[in-house]
């Protein structure tokens, strides 16, 4: 069966990549195959999971200046189809999104257009949330472009907001809620959309 090859970018712990991991297995993400793991800095929690699923990974450290060169060169010795952006703190440049030129997806922990764009991101996006008073946040699966947090929006499903939340809390309630959920539903969509031009 025909699937696009997908790369998964990331910076952390690496459970939004576990929530992809997961929906593969399951059969969810069927129109798509993780081929390639992206780190951006050696020994996150990420790199392991990978490596305990079967993954191909590789370690581009984003302080470095050819950062971009590499991360290209991987998309294209790996033939990837489309790219997840799964709790990757960096910013790619309008230059490489234009020469990568495939779809790119990203996770982002709020409502978009709320609490987004430059310098929202992980604890810093529900700390806003809980500092304005929202009652309801979420999280958003968007196209990534030249903008940060300002590409198409793919999905977003809302989550509640709880009297004596802190930051952690919400944070753990949009993962489990939202973020997991949504992001394989994301990947496939978009996935099977690439199958289907292929064909």
């Amino acid at each position: 069966m025909l699937t696009a090859r997908i790369a998964v970018v990331v910076s952390g712990g690496g459970t939004n990549l576990q929530a992809l991991i997961d929906a593969q297995k399951r059969g969810e993400l069927k129109s798509g195959r993780i081929a390639l793991v992206i780190a951006d800095k050696a020994g996150i929690g990420a790199i392991a999971r990978a490596e305990a699923a079967g993954i191909s990974c590789d370690v581009i450290i984003r302080k470095e200046p050819d950062f971009e060169e590499k991360v290209l060169s991987a998309l294209a010795a790996h033939t990837i189809d489309m790219v997840v952006l799964a709790g990757f703190l960096g910013i790619f440049s309008a230059d490489l999104l234009r020469r990568f030129g495939k779809p790119m997806i990203n996770i982002h922990p709020a409502l978009i257009p709320s609490f987004c764009g430059k310098g929202f991101y992980g604890l810093r996006v529900h700390q806003a949330a809980l500092d304005y008073g929202v009652k309801v946040t979420g999280a958003t699966v968007h196209y990534v472009n030249e903008v940060a947090d300002g590409g198409e929006i793919i999905l977003q499903k809302a989550v509640d907001v709880l009297p004596g939340d802190t930051a952690e809390i919400l944070q753990r309630r949009v993962m489990e809620q939202a973020e997991w959920v949504l992001l394989p539903q994301a990947a496939e969509l978009v996935a099977a959309q690439i199958v289907r031009e292929k064909e």
